[in-house]
């Protein structure tokens, strides 16, 4: 990881994004990006930044390599999650590949794993596979600078650039506090990063510095992140030992008297599912709270599933029904592959 320059930059901070961005770029952009010195934003910004601690001349190097990308505005538009059904989304995480490596990272971080699981209550396995989805275990973190992204998302984009800027605003704080330099971190179109693909504020509040080396590393640093995950979760309420989902049975058609699919805490009962059609498998409380699940399948089947409080909590993650059963299915298939393997 690339630590910070120490050079104060001599650019105006009026100017910030608007000096580095490339002459290709100039007919795309917004009338706004091409003449950044009167965007009063971002010399608000800056001014709350310097109040809490942060050097101004650091700022203004920092701002003065950020560019504008219509890229990332255009990339926010298209996230599968919102486009592809359950069997086109699970293939794109399912594959045999990433379970063989996803089996060979438990073995690599076991006692990590193992630690990670003993402190926070959550599986190896699961916290394995959303690092495997999320950046292929460390191999595919982003492509994008985060700086680049985040300062775009906050300043251009048309519904979130108050969430975005929030998340900018973290994400200076950051490469500040452990002197990195933040042209050099790369990540997400969103601005998500490292490992794990934590955003900023996400960053700020559930990393650990797992290896007790005085950095909470997420970049770099595999022990990190998988201590991090498994913060993240424990926060958010996972239970240990506690269930995933259930298979269920139901009719060829959706019942439309049931709400499927939430991404909120389970507001259901076991029996007030079965009493529209949707049944569990195996025996449950009929008392148990639960959401209830249905998933396409590419020859046109409905596969019915009740998904449990840990099932939710993954979707505290990433806000997606789709998300959270394709980490579930490759932690089951990386935990069948690992015990294949010895």
């Amino acid at each position: 990881m690339k630590r910070a320059r120490n050079k104060a930059g001599s650019y105006l901070v009026a100017a910030l994004i608007a000096c580095s961005m490339p002459a290709a770029f100039a007919e795309e952009q917004p009338a706004e990006a091409v003449d950044l010195q009167k965007n009063e934003r971002t010399q608000v910004l800056v001014d709350e930044l310097i109040a809490q601690g942060i050097p101004e001349a650091w700022l203004r190097d920092a701002f003065s390599h950020a560019a504008y990308s219509q890229e990332v505005l255009d990339a926010m538009e298209g996230a599968a999650e919102r486009r592809l059904r359950w069997y086109e989304y699970r293939d794109i995480f399912l594959t045999q590949q990433r379970i063989e490596e996803g089996a060979a990272f438990m073995q690599t971080h076991a006692d990590t794993l193992a630690r990670a699981e003993d402190v926070y209550g959550v599986p190896g396995n699961v916290i394995t596979a959303i690092i495997g989805v999320e950046t292929y275990y460390g191999r595919h973190k982003g492509r994008h600078r985060v700086l680049d992204s985040l300062a775009t998302l906050a300043f251009y984009h048309p519904s979130r650039g108050d969430f975005f800027r929030g998340e900018l605003a973290a994400f200076l704080q950051i490469a500040y506090e452990q002197q990195v330099d933040p042209a050099e971190l790369y990540g997400s179109y969103a601005g998500a990063m490292g490992y794990p693909q934590f955003i900023p504020t996400s960053y700020q509040a559930y990393a650990v510095d797992f290896d007790d080396d005085g950095l909470r590393d997420l970049w770099e640093n595999p022990v990190d992140a998988i201590g991090s995950v498994a913060n993240y979760f424990a926060v958010h309420g996972w239970q240990r030992d506690g269930a995933i989902y259930h298979e269920a049975s139901g009719p060829d058609e959706a019942p439309e008297t049931l709400t499927f699919n939430q991404t909120s805490a389970p507001n259901i009962t076991v029996a007030d599912a079965a009493a529209e059609g949707v049944e569990s498998q195996q025996v449950l409380d009929g008392s148990l709270p639960v959401i209830p699940l249905v998933f396409e399948m590419d020859d046109g089947r409905m596969r019915y599933r009740l998904g449990e409080n840990n099932f939710y909590v993954i979707t505290r993650y990433n806000h997606s029904h789709l998300y959270a059963m394709a980490v579930t299915e490759l932690a089951e298939a990386i935990q069948n592959q690992a015990e294949e393997q010895g």
